[in-house]
């Protein structure tokens, strides 16, 4: 904070002159500066911080520096040290990931090949899906959720949630991916070491559509960076910055992270925007309800 500047925070509770004097400026330098006009420099910092404001609160506060400056570098030249000091000056950050906890069990009895080794820019649509698993806390224990996506599209093709994470939990996003898209045989499924991924059934189910099976090397979470990417994403900018609560009511919903519950129609063009956020609805008492309200909608959940 410059001398000036300070003095004419705290004149409201010493005189100007003593301040001057304690501060060795002149009361005549202070007053000019009160009466000179702002700079163009601090004109334009005051639009730019408008707008950077605008683009911090269209993603739900979510959004630091380096995102919100490469949205603004769409529509203007802006710099990427000057967007973060506006940032830091008007108290605007982005949301931090919580560390990292492991979930996955890798089985070390069942060895298959990384068809993928890290390329994940197929050609086409259907050509690779990449899958996971995640858990949710909630007041009544924890959720599981199951998800494929398209890594052309980065799309959810299939999703699927339970109280557990067992086998059953992979083979329903599985299910529904496989009745939504209809891929042609040799896509290849890609996923970590966990034993769901791995099981009997689960290769059984693949082997069936003529599916090529690919899983990354243990411990490496690189080696599935788009499923990963996905949760990441999905956890701190919605999941960890709101307590998951059972509703009173039955007309009471669980909002769901945009894109992730995806309706079969219209079809998918790579130009267009996904569809927008959807609710499933979440009737009372707790997670096992909720479990077979989702399981008996199906794949077409209300759209918001």
């Amino acid at each position: 904070m410059s001398r000036f500047r300070f003095i004419a925070v705290e004149k409201a509770t010493s005189p100007v002159v003593r301040l001057c004097r304690v501060l060795k400026v002149s009361a005549s330098g202070f007053y000019a500066w009160v009466r000179r006009k702002p700079s163009a420099r601090a004109v334009a910092n005051a639009a730019l911080t408008e707008r950077i404001r605008a683009v911090h609160t269209r993603s739900r506060s979510t959004y630091g520096s380096p995102r919100v400056h490469a949205e603004l570098r769409e529509s203007e030249p802006v710099g990427r040290k000057r967007v973060a000091r506006l940032m830091q000056e008007a108290g605007l950050v982005g949301c931090r990931p919580r560390g990292f906890r492991r979930t996955t069990i890798a089985d070390p009895t069942t060895q298959v090949d990384d068809l993928v080794r890290r390329d994940f820019r197929p050609a086409d649509l259907d050509h690779l899906w990449v899958s996971d698993i995640t858990y949710v806390r909630t007041d009544e224990g924890w959720l599981y959720l199951a998800a494929i996506l398209d890594a052309c599209s980065r799309r959810v093709v299939g999703w699927s949630l339970a109280d557990h994470p067992r086998t059953e939990l992979a083979l329903d996003a599985l299910t529904m991916a496989l009745a939504a898209r209809r891929p042609d045989p040799g896509l290849i499924h890609h996923s970590d070491r966990g034993t769901q991924y791995l099981s009997g059934a689960y290769a059984d189910r693949l082997a069936d559509h003529h599916l090529r099976q690919s899983v990354g090397r243990p411990g490496t979470c690189w080696d599935n960076a788009v499923a990963e990417s996905f949760f990441a994403t999905l956890k701190t900018e919605l999941l960890h910055r709101h307590t998951w609560r059972t509703p009173a009511g039955p007309d009471r919903h669980l909002r769901v992270h945009r894109g992730l519950l995806q309706p079969p129609t219209p079809p998918f063009h790579p130009r267009l925007p996904c569809t927008g956020r959807v609710r499933a609805p979440l009737p009372s008492p707790g997670i096992s309800r909720l479990i077979e309200s989702v399981h008996q909608g199906g794949s077409t959940p209300q759209v918001l």
